[in-house]
């Protein structure tokens, strides 16, 4: 490929890519007869990781120098690993942050519906949600907790097991960590609800999908499959991390839940044109 070809794919300009030659950082390319330059899948593998390095911190030359050991055969350098785990846990960190700050959004929002009179909206029936996994322990645990937080007075959500076992004290620990208690819970089979009528019912592992009993009513059947923390074995802070990271992928997705549910309801206006998420059909509605 030309120098253009690979700015284009690496996502800078030519003159940047001749910076980074000009600089030692990237090792010149070879020339072609009639002298243009000729780089290989190669050499974009290593500005792009040159690239991704800078964008983590890194000065030009520490990023060139680690691409270097990485391509040259002597092994990934240990500056490097560092790195990486250094980035990973401040994204966790800022993961955690913004996760305490919505939670403090929504609790400012309910005080200001109390306090303003105007802002209050007529009462409605809550939207019920139905989360499923296998043991009722920490995936489904979690979505409900958060559900419950986030959503509010618009949402009444529940939880339950395939094969209920009993709540992890880890799934109760990472859900202190952004403010809620979840003490006090216990694992239900999810025969234990089939009197209730769910809005939305949300799978959570794909055995769970296979196993769930038939729920009485029409629902919106939607299927999130999430790795299941408590399965995970390692030292206790990494077993953390895997909870950690099941409450982060649980908000990331309930956030356009919740507002495409609470438009579904009518409690927000209605958006116009196709189905924002075509996985909110409702099941056994022709």
């Amino acid at each position: 490929m030309n120098i253009s070809t690979l700015a284009r794919r690496a996502g800078i300009s030519a003159s940047g890519v001749r910076w980074y030659e000009a600089a030692g950082i990237l090792p010149e390319p070879a020339r072609a007869e009639n002298g243009y330059r000729q780089y290989t899948d190669a050499d974009l593998a290593r500005l792009t990781m040159v690239l991704t390095l800078r964008r983590l911190g890194l000065g030009p030359a520490e990023a060139g120098r680690l691409a270097e050991r990485c391509f040259s055969g002597a092994g990934v350098d240990p500056a490097l690993h560092s790195t990486l785990a250094r980035q990973h846990r401040r994204i966790a960190q800022q993961r955690e942050e913004l996760e305490r700050l919505e939670l403090e959004l929504a609790d400012l929002e309910r005080t200001m519906e109390v306090a303003d009179p105007a802002r209050r909206r007529p009462k409605l029936a809550p939207i019920s949600v139905l989360f499923v996994c296998n043991g009722n322990s920490a995936r489904s645990q979690i979505a409900e907790a958060l559900l419950g937080h986030f959503g509010g007075e618009d949402f009444e959500p529940a939880s339950g097991g395939t094969k209920p076992k009993s709540v992890h004290p880890m799934a109760v620990q990472v859900l202190a960590e952004i403010g809620i208690d979840w003490r006090g819970k216990r694992a239900k089979p999810v025969t234990e609800l089939l009197d209730r009528r769910f809005d939305y019912v949300i799978t959570l592992s794909n055995s769970a999908r296979e196993a769930c009993p038939a729920l009485p009513g029409p629902h919106g059947a939607l299927h999130w499959h999430l790795e299941d923390p408590a399965a995970f074995e390692g030292p206790t802070e990494a077993c953390l991390e895997a909870f950690r990271a099941t409450r982060t992928e649980l908000s990331v997705r309930l956030r356009p839940f919740i507002e495409i549910a609470r438009r579904a309801a009518g409690r927000l206006p209605a958006i116009t044109g196709p189905e924002p998420v075509a996985d909110l059909q409702r099941e056994g509605v022709q």
